[in-house]
């Protein structure tokens, strides 16, 4: 039935079109089989009414014409399945639409429309770090409340891809269906914003759409910034957010920048967006690395407790690999798979081998500025006298380290790195560079400091 299922959905792609298929007949799931009827649940009643009312009749052909013993197509919604059940009354597709009990009037009850809820994503499997420290207390205050008098309206957290906004963003969710179930919620990416309003315009039904988005007490938007130059899709949002604030109603919003960054962007979209509270989740740090690495090796641990991987392995990804956490987890699921398909010891030469492409990628990405910085603070001078003129033998020797290290760590070009250390010539640099070599050959602490300095750069 399911091998059926899909290829009736993707008959259907192509009949009504793709934005129609994106907002009504892809969020649709949870198929099931009894007794010749096919039931297919849809995330809210909203949506249950709209696809029964529109598609009811060719999803039935569909079925029929498919001839695998179904005699009729009803539709339920995942509110319903969580509060009550479908009462015997429920009526077959092109007929009256389902009757429940014991679900009161007008009440939607909670849901999670076209954003699939994962279960590891919840904030009890968040690891917090200074980097993200912000953004998770304000996630959970925003959790928690019950909506009256909340500062953090709207809440706004934005970071570089992979380091956890949908992490904190669906775990606000799963906090709210647990702590208040009766909550209407509604949690979208931004494209499916737009898709789900284009598809309003084209049948005319801006009042449903209107209905559906501004009558939830949480709203949660994730990647904001896909609606940048969408205008006719922002002109809806900024009514949908002033009938949500007006009404004290949550909402959360991610995205890869700042607002006052998201160009394309009105600026009384951005105004409002910075309303609230605006959290940042930066790059995580050594620390935070080698706590998400220890949590998720303890989980592999926990279900496979015989694979041979040396805890030091956890160390090594955490000090070689940085900014992006799924990055991160990839390098250690690629090391997983290995130590379980081939029931080896994984340690940190095996790691070295095994992620090589990756390793190669993230040295590359050492910077001049980030040499000179941790040049300067190893030999304890100011990083305006590192650039400076100054020729004394304090200033100068780090300065020629810090020329060498940048020739060597990076693939900056001698006139690239002259320009960053205050304009000077390339010949300059050059003769740095020589200079440090050769004392590195005949002086062993000047050599001790440069690998010292390194290590400390690549990890």
């Amino acid at each position: 039935m399911d091998a059926i299922w899909s290829q009736i959905r993707n008959a259907l792609r192509a009949d009504i079109g793709e934005a129609s298929y994106l907002s009504w007949i892809a969020v649709l799931s949870g198929l099931s089989f009894k007794d010749g009827t096919i039931w297919i649940c849809a995330p809210n009643r909203f949506v249950r009414d709209k696809v029964s009312d529109r598609f009811g009749s060719i999803l039935r052909k569909y079925w029929m014409d498919a001839d695998v013993g179904v005699s009729d197509v009803r539709f339920s919604a995942a509110s319903e399945l969580n509060q009550s059940v479908v009462t015997q009354q429920a009526c077959s597709v092109g007929g009256p639409r389902l009757t429940l009990s014991s679900v009161p009037e007008n009440d939607n009850g909670y849901g999670s429309t076209y954003v699939t809820l994962d279960e590891r994503l919840k904030f009890d499997t968040f690891v917090v770090g200074k980097s993200n420290e912000l953004a998770h207390a304000a996630a959970r205050r925003v959790a928690e409340s019950d909506g009256a008098g909340n500062a953090y309206n709207p809440l706004f957290l934005f970071g570089d891809v992979g380091i956890g906004k949908t992490h904190l963003m669906q775990s606000i969710a799963w906090e709210t269906k647990e702590l208040y179930p009766h909550k209407k919620m509604l949690y979208v990416s931004a494209e499916k914003f737009m898709h789900r309003f284009v598809s309003a315009l084209r049948y005319k039904d801006s009042h449903s759409f209107k209905e559906e988005f501004r009558s939830v007490d949480l709203l949660l938007i994730d990647d904001f910034q896909f609606i940048a130059g969408k205008e006719s899709t922002q002109e809806e949002f900024f009514h949908t957010f002033n009938a949500l604030i007006d009404q004290n109603r949550q909402i959360v919003i991610s995205a890869d920048r700042s607002p006052s960054d998201l160009d394309g962007v009105e600026d009384r979209i951005k105004s409002r967006l910075n309303w609230g509270l605006v959290a940042d989740i930066g790059a995580p740090d050594y620390e935070l690395r080698l706590g998400v690495l220890q949590s998720k090796l303890d989980a592999v641990f926990a279900t496979s407790p015989n694979l041979d991987i040396d805890p030091e392995v956890i160390e090594f990804i955490a000090k070689r690999v940085s900014s992006n956490m799924r990055v991160i987890e990839g390098a250690l699921n690629r090391l997983v798979a290995h130590a379980s398909l081939f029931g080896r010891r994984v340690d940190c030469d095996i790691a070295e081998q095994l992620l090589q492409d990756l390793l190669r990628a993230y040295d590359r990405k050492i910077t001049i500025d980030e040499i000179q910085r941790c040049v300067a603070e190893h030999y304890d001078i100011k990083l305006s006298d590192l650039l400076s003129p100054r020729r004394a033998r304090s200033i100068a020797r780090p300065r020629q380290i810090a020329m060498f290290l940048s020739k060597d760590l990076t693939d900056k070009s001698l006139p690239e790195i002259g320009r960053k250390f205050g304009n000077r010539d390339h010949t300059t640099i050059m003769h740095g560079v020589k200079r440090v070599i050769q004392l590195c050959k005949d002086d062993s602490s000047t050599r001790e400091d440069v690998e010292m300095l390194r290590r400390r750069l690549q990890h």
